[in-house]
């Protein structure tokens, strides 16, 4: 009887010993991480009804990297059609639960991009701006829309240029990004700098934002911190990424532009970026069979 009593007793204790071991194992597992990181991935210039190959290359990408997808406009050529769309949706299509994108100048080649609006919703922002704001981890993200005669002008004082001061002021996080299509900087051959979005990259400047992302020149370049006259500024300038790689095609560059830190038109991929509380980090992922890569990270400027 003792004898029973006493293994009665040691299984007990053993049972309990397993409960608690789990237990704790369990409630190690569901402890968060120390910092609230999230991901921003994406390119612009992507399907073409006419080529798909490019897109459905980036495409495949995604679906190795979570989080929210930017597309950084001219996402359906050749005109940005009802039925250009159909070819979008059928690369990165699988993915538009969590995209949220920039207009383009081809979506505005459809009047009033409304193909567009129609494909991506309330997503997409109110149909008559384009342009839009949200929240990512511990950043704000910035929308912006670059084809400016279309929604009243870019420049100072434009009904964009004061809802983007307005919204800069009405969220002073410690890290802010924002994404348009056409970039204040480039060393592409096709178009090059486009100082009509000047005014809104010194908007964002002003407003001690860190990251614009940029598409239009069908290639991907990175550019060190700099003002908006284009001067190196390591306290408070913004870092520019053009990443115009989305599928479409690559374009050679032209001369290389002051503070351009690294250049490629040999690959199509995406961005992706890591947003951490203080800091960010760079990855660009290459489409299967290349070997161009670019990565690096930042710290924020947090609040001057």
């Amino acid at each position: 009887m003792k004898k029973q009593l006493l293994c009665s007793g040691l299984i007990w204790f053993a049972v309990a010993l397993i409960t608690l071991s789990s237990g704790h194992a369990n409630s190690a597992a569901r402890t968060p991480a120390t910092e609230d990181t999230a991901v921003l991935v994406g390119a612009g210039d992507i399907a073409d009804c006419r080529d798909l190959s490019g897109a459905e290359a980036t495409a495949k990408l995604l679906d190795h990297v979570s989080g929210t997808v930017m597309a950084d406009g001219d996402l359906a050529y050749p005109d940005g059609t009802k039925e250009n769309f159909v070819c979008y949706d059928k690369t990165w299509g699988h993915v538009k639960s969590r995209t949220r994108p920039a207009p383009g100048n081809h979506e505005f080649h459809s009047s009033g991009a409304t193909p567009y609006f129609d494909y991506f919703g309330k997503a997409a922002g109110d149909t008559k701006t384009g342009y839009y704001s949200y929240e990512l981890g511990e950043w704000h993200i910035i929308v912006l829309n670059s084809e400016c005669l279309a929604v009243g002008g870019c420049e100072a004082g434009s009904p964009q240029d004061k809802w983007l001061r307005a919204d800069l002021a009405a969220h002073p996080a410690a890290c802010t990004l924002a994404y348009w299509h056409k970039p204040l900087f480039s060393s592409g051959g096709a178009h090059g700098n486009d100082l009509t979005v000047k005014p809104l990259f010194q908007a964002l400047y002003e407003g001690n934002a860190d990251v614009v992302v940029n598409g239009h020149d069908h290639d991907y370049e990175r550019f060190a911190l700099q003002d908006p006259e284009g001067s190196p500024d390591s306290k408070r300038g913004i870092r520019e990424f053009v990443a115009g790689t989305g599928g479409k095609n690559l374009r050679p560059f032209g001369a290389p532009k002051p503070n351009s830190e690294l250049r490629d038109a040999t690959a199509f991929g995406v961005l992706k970026l890591t947003l951490k509380p203080k800091s960010y980090e760079w990855q660009f992922i290459p489409q299967a069979g290349k070997s161009f890569t670019d990565s690096g990270s930042s710290n924020c400027h947090g609040r001057l």
